[in-house]
């Protein structure tokens, strides 16, 4: 751990180098740090600087695009191009893939979200930026095809969250998840959580979702979500509409974070590669459940689905067992095989 005045701050890029002694890895963690530094300046001064509003377009799902996320997609993109160690990126700003020319190709593919939640970003409240990390496959020189594969072949996954603090939370695969808070007088992302974990007796009993879409959600879900309401020991509702926000508090506090499949999204709203696939990586490496709820027919692990095309969408149920089997109970009610916990 760290304070203004440690001699021996364990930053960002020295933890990976110790984990993984991959300087290529080392690089692209720098990458991305310097990146959300970046966005971190750009947030905290969005106010002085006439940062909020529209850009005036639209991104690759139709979302309107804020100056914010202009801004931060063209850090993001020029920090990892020039790291030297990318091939291909896919951002939820961009309809298509971005190539890396090769004079800066490396063996590593990207997927993120630059400004998760910035529909927010008018009234102060919390944002964050998420990413997914892939390898090319072997004898690839960089193709869309490295990246439309399962969460079982993602490599690290990681999300930043701007608020009071800025943090960054990640974890390699097979690993433990690790927190790093950006200290401002250093300028360096430094360890400050250590394996970090869903609360062992379930933590507070917390759901979190958009309730606004309830009327579209399938039985199990709304009866799920009523039992939140009327159990003996009642649920607390606690919904920021920035997906890295009510992660990082269900992770650290407990509970459950829903955006189900619904009749007007029967895939669901978030996208796979940048939002669904790095934050169920996190989700179970820190001992929760990342499913999908009902999906495509049946229940399934978020980490199981293969994108068939960059900014393919997924239904979420994530959050602790204890919360998770609450749902699970209601489909199975419904005749629907659910998976073990």
């Amino acid at each position: 751990m760290s304070s203004k005045f440690d001699s021996n701050a364990a930053t960002l890029s020295r933890f990976v180098m110790s984990q993984t002694n991959d300087h290529d890895l080392v690089i692209l963690l720098n990458a991305l740090a310097i990146s959300c530094k970046l966005i971190t300046s750009a947030v905290q001064r969005a106010g002085v600087a006439k940062l909020y509003g529209l850009a005036g377009e639209v991104n690759s799902t139709g979302d309107d695009q804020k100056k914010l996320d202009v801004l931060s997609n063209d850090m993001m993109i020029n920090a990892l191009i020039h790291s030297g160690v990318c091939s291909i990126l896919v951002s939820e700003e961009n309809e298509e893939p971005i190539v890396v020319p090769p004079a800066y190709s490396g063996k590593f593919c990207v997927a993120f979200d630059p400004l998760d939640g910035s529909s927010n970003i008018d009234c102060n409240v919390s944002v964050g930026t998420i990413f997914s990390v892939y390898e090319r496959k072997p004898g690839s020189h960089g193709s869309v095809d490295d990246l439309l594969r399962s969460g079982a072949h993602c490599i690290c996954a990681g999300y930043v969250v701007y608020s009071s603090a800025v943090e960054l939370v990640f974890t390699f695969r097979g690993g433990d998840v690790h927190g790093f808070c950006l200290d401002s007088t250093i300028g360096e992302f430094v360890h400050t959580r250590e394996k970090m974990m869903f609360p062992a007796d379930g933590g507070k009993r917390i759901y979190s979702c958009n309730e606004g879409n309830a009327v579209h959600w399938d039985a199990p879900i709304q009866e799920a979500v009523e039992y939140f309401k009327t159990a003996e020991q009642p649920y607390t509702a606690r919904y920021v509409g920035s997906m890295v926000a009510d992660i990082h508090r269900t992770i650290l506090y407990g509970g459950i974070y829903l955006y189900p499949a619904d009749a007007k999204a029967k895939k669901g709203k978030l996208r796979l590669l940048y939002e669904g696939i790095p934050m169920a990586m996190i989700i179970e490496q820190a001992g929760g459940i990342a499913s999908t709820g009902m999906f495509e027919g049946k229940i399934q692990r978020v980490l199981d689905l293969t994108p068939n095309e960059i900014h393919a969408k997924c239904p979420i149920i994530m959050g602790g067992k204890r919360d998770v089997q609450v749902v699970y109970d209601q489909y199975a009610k419904h005749g629907v095989n659910v998976p073990s916990l």
